[in-house]
């Protein structure tokens, strides 16, 4: 079924933070995604911010930032100095960093902010309840301010207690980079049967199995696995892997993919002949690379770093209308490097659209055309149209969550993917 142009889009009936008056004063909670590392390795994610963030504090708003970096479950979690400090190089202004986020303190600080002042609050991710979407914790966050500007695209297809929860407590707005990123992929979004398109699946989050796989099974023509992606497809087709990273989740990942094969897709997944293995210690790589049949199966004390693509698979990513690549295939930062390369090589081959999603997969892949910072939840609005956020924020919306200002009606129309 081709997509429909006449359909209604994501953000129709979403009140948008650029529609809204800011009265000097106003106190703002901005969810952000800044899952930027201490080194800012990549910046986009904050940088996406800067032009709501500027206009808020020009005109008087009192902001506190609400953002995440790592994740509470592997203890990755740091401090967000390091994105207060870029911002206030950025901004040209100064913008403090406030290590607590849910605290009595961290309220009289956020009531204490002067017009104009921006806030960097603790990490959310130091809270287990933040990504488990914990009322409570909701509840404390919203207490930093009156009316929430939701951004963070890279976090938008999580039901989380700093984007999602608080706005079950506060009015809601979509800040620019939310709405930036759902128009920009529009290209990319629907099922086309007028266009050939190729879905390039790496990295080792889940989602690129849960939402990528599944949906581009039913939507692309051709699907490429790397990474996880590939290691789960290989062992669902019975083959020994060995000890190859499955994820966080295997055992869900699994089950998802041997659905996928029992049903009749319209892609044809690339499955390859010769996968690269390497002796491993911990996920860490021990020794070099050799390449090993599929067939022949994965030893047990080795993993799956790389791949050969098929000339077939690189012919058929070259000549695609559209391609989206989200996650990196191999090893690529370990020097395992075939399979992106080959892969990169047939997309820069193309006339048509391409595009590389995902924060790890932009900086870790040579790449000079288009990009998105959003992985999972690209993926999500690719497959569904739709995510956490944006469902929530249509909630907050037709349950008129209190404090309307004067331009609140105001919002997207006609926007459709």
């Amino acid at each position: 079924m081709a997509s429909d142009p006449g359909r209604r889009g994501p953000l129709d009936g979403v009140p948008l933070l650029g529609a809204r008056h800011i009265t000097a004063g106003e106190r703002w909670i901005f969810s952000a995604g800044f899952n930027v590392d201490p080194a800012l390795t990549s910046t986009g994610r904050i940088d996406s911010e800067l032009a709501d963030l500027r206009r808020l504090a020009e005109s008087g708003a009192r902001v506190a930032v609400l953002s995440h970096q790592g994740s509470h479950r592997d203890n990755s979690a740091t401090a967000l100095d390091h994105a207060a400090a870029h911002l206030t190089r950025r901004l040209g202004r100064p913008v403090r960093y406030v290590p607590e986020n849910a605290s009595d303190a961290a309220v009289r600080t956020a009531e204490a902010l002067a017009p104009g002042e921006i806030a960097v609050f603790g990490n959310t991710r130091h809270h287990a309840g933040e990504e488990r979407n914990d009322p409570d914790l909701a509840r404390r966050f919203a207490l930093l301010g009156d009316r929430v500007a939701v951004g963070g695209f890279s976090k938008a297809h999580r039901a989380h207690a700093s984007n999602t929860g608080v706005l079950r407590l506060l009015p809601g707005h979509a800040a620019e980079s939310l709405v930036t990123e759902v128009r920009f992929l529009a290209p990319w979004a629907g099922r086309n049967d007028g266009l050939s398109s190729a879905a390039v699946l790496g990295g080792r989050k889940p989602e690129k199995t849960l939402v990528g796989l599944v949906h581009a099974m039913r939507s692309y023509d051709l699907v490429v696995p790397g990474g996880v992606v590939l290691n789960t497809v290989l062992r669902a087709l019975g083959h020994q892997v060995g000890a190859s990273d499955l994820g966080s989740r295997p055992d869900a990942c699994l089950d998802a993919v041997r659905k996928v094969l029992d049903t009749p897709a319209k892609a044809r997944l690339h499955v390859p002949r010769t996968v690269w293995t390497a002796p491993t210690d911990g996920g860490r790589i021990t020794g070099a690379a050799r390449p090993t049949a599929v067939a022949d199966g994965v030893p047990a004390d080795h993993a799956v770093v790389d791949f050969d693509l098929e000339p077939w698979a690189a012919e058929s990513l070259a000549g695609a209308d559209r391609a989206v690549l989200a996650g990196t295939p191999s090893r690529y930062l370990d020097g395992q490097v075939r399979s992106s390369d080959a892969v990169l090589s047939a997309l820069s081959r193309s006339s048509g659209r391409t595009l590389l999603l995902g924060g790890d997969t932009v900086a870790e892949l040579p790449w000079a055309g288009p990009v998105s910072t959003g992985g999972g939840s690209a993926l999500e609005l690719l497959a569904t149209g739709t995510c956490a956020v944006l469902d929530a924020l249509h909630d907050n919306a037709r349950a008129g969550t209190g404090g309307h200002g004067p331009a609140d009606d105001d919002v997207m129309d006609g926007v459709s993917t």
